[in-house]
């Protein structure tokens, strides 16, 4: 079967006619890698809560509207209502699946112990089920309850691993970094040493399979790692080990490190939006803007990232994988030449993922921003949105640009710790106006966070 491209930056695929059952299995990133889980619940704070962010995009991906989603902690009431009322997008069921118990539900669909979560998925009329990926639980899950899964596994996993990812651009002579494989520290420590030789200073570490900085390590000078590498690294066999391009290797300037949004399905792929990525010191991701801003200074960038995605999608495709994703970049300038090469892809729904879909589907081709704000002291989800409302910064359906929440992540009192905050509106600088309002509104107690 032939696979259709459509590049259609700023706008809407035409998302799935189906109705699903969504887990947001977060802890299963990295199928079945405990050590690297362990990493993830200790970077991220209040991560049964981030799956709230599914919430507000999910009846709009799956446009059947019959839908489930399985959350690992209540999402805040406050949120759902303003999702509802001033946004006028229909929310999914909801259902609470702590994680740890996610985990169990394999062993009740292999022992034919049915729990009352099997069996509400069982009764529920929705089609399909679906998660952030599709581990061995998702398809027991799905054989179970006779609900084909959206991926299959083998699709969901190889369309997660860098390696198997960089050896296809390679075979395509699509651009890659200088990359040497290591399945042991010691082969690690030589593979920095022939970094060393042909110019690098620093040096990136990445597993096969790692998500959200987890899986990656970088800044390891004179090509000496400062700290031990953890087991972890080698769970899917040998690591990457690669050289590290900004201004410190000779001749080389950073421009960017830019993003395509994707969405798969079973015979189109739909390259649907692009946006620069805030990445902190660590190279985390912490937020998007679209579009990014150096497209005018290097016009050239946008259809080469388009050209390469298309590539990278296509591959996706073919291992199995259906839904959204993305494709990361670095962008350098180097002997005055501009090089766009592939960083990774995330074949899941992304961090960027929410706010471009929700973006697009109020303003599309306009501008936006997302940020992660960590707020300090007691703030209630009301508070915080009757604030925004109050000082007119609340996006509501209809408005030309505003601030649109789209996720708290809540303590164990219901406080807001973090959120996610799109800012909507006709060009970038009007976005970065609002992110500067709402700081100003927020000084106090509000900083840029991690997703």
């Amino acid at each position: 079967m032939s696979l259709e491209v459509k590049v259609i930056p700023g706008e809407l695929p035409v998302f799935w006619d189906r109705s699903v059952v969504f887990f947001v299995n977060l802890h299963s990133l990295f199928f079945g890698n405990d050590e690297l889980t362990k990493v993830l619940e200790e970077e991220i704070h209040g991560i049964p809560t981030y799956g709230g962010r599914v919430v507000s995009i999910l009846n709009l991906i799956f446009r059947n509207e019959q839908n489930l989603v399985v959350l690992e902690a209540p999402p805040d009431n406050s949120l759902l209502e303003y999702v509802t009322d001033k946004l006028a997008i229909t929310i999914p069921d909801i259902e609470i699946l702590p994680y740890k118990s996610y985990g169990y539900l394999k062993e009740q669909v292999v022992n034919d112990d049915i729990g009352s979560v099997i069996q509400k998925i069982r009764n529920h009329s929705a089609e399909c089920v679906d998660g952030f990926v599709t581990d061995k639980t998702l398809t027991a899950i799905a054989e179970s309850t006779g609900k084909p899964t959206i991926s299959s596994f083998e699709g969901s996993k190889k369309g997660n691993n860098k390696l198997l990812l960089h050896n296809h651009l390679l075979e395509k002579g699509l651009p890659v970094f200088d990359t040497f494989l290591a399945s042991s520290p010691e082969e690690v420590i030589s593979c920095f040493e022939k970094l060393c030789k042909v110019g690098y200073h620093e040096a990136v570490l990445k597993s096969q399979i790692g998500a959200s900085g987890c899986g990656l390590v970088k800044h390891y000078a004179a090509c000496n790692p400062e700290n031990g590498i953890p087991d972890y690294f080698f769970f899917e066999g040998p690591c990457l080990v690669q050289g590290w391009l900004d201004e410190k290797v000779k001749e080389v300037k950073h421009i960017g490190s830019p993003s395509v949004q994707m969405f798969l399905s079973d015979t189109q792929l739909s390259l649907f939006d692009v946006t620069e990525q805030f990445l902190n010191e660590k190279s985390v991701h912490e937020g998007n803007i679209s579009p990014p801003p150096y497209f005018k200074e290097y016009p050239q960038v946008k259809d080469e990232m388009l050209s390469q995605a298309s590539v990278a999608g296509s591959w996706l495709h073919a291992q199995g994988y259906r839904g959204t994703g993305g494709v990361d970049f670095l962008v350098i300038e180097r002997k005055g030449k501009v090089e766009v090469i592939v960083n990774e892809i995330n074949a899941r729904v992304t961090g960027a993922t929410y706010p471009s879909v929700l973006a697009r589907h109020f303003l599309p081709h306009k501008a936006w921003i997302m940020r992660n704000l960590k707020f300090a002291g007691v703030l209630r989800g009301s508070q915080l949105l009757t604030k925004l409302d109050r000082t007119g910064l609340l996006f509501k359906k209809g408005m030309g640009e505003g601030i649109l929440p789209f996720n708290f992540n809540l303590d164990g009192s219901g406080n807001v710790i973090k959120g996610q905050f799109l800012f909507l509106a006709p060009d970038t600088e009007e976005c970065k106006n609002l992110l500067e309002r709402m700081q100003n509104v927020f000084s106090s107690i509000c900083k840029f966070d991690r997703d």
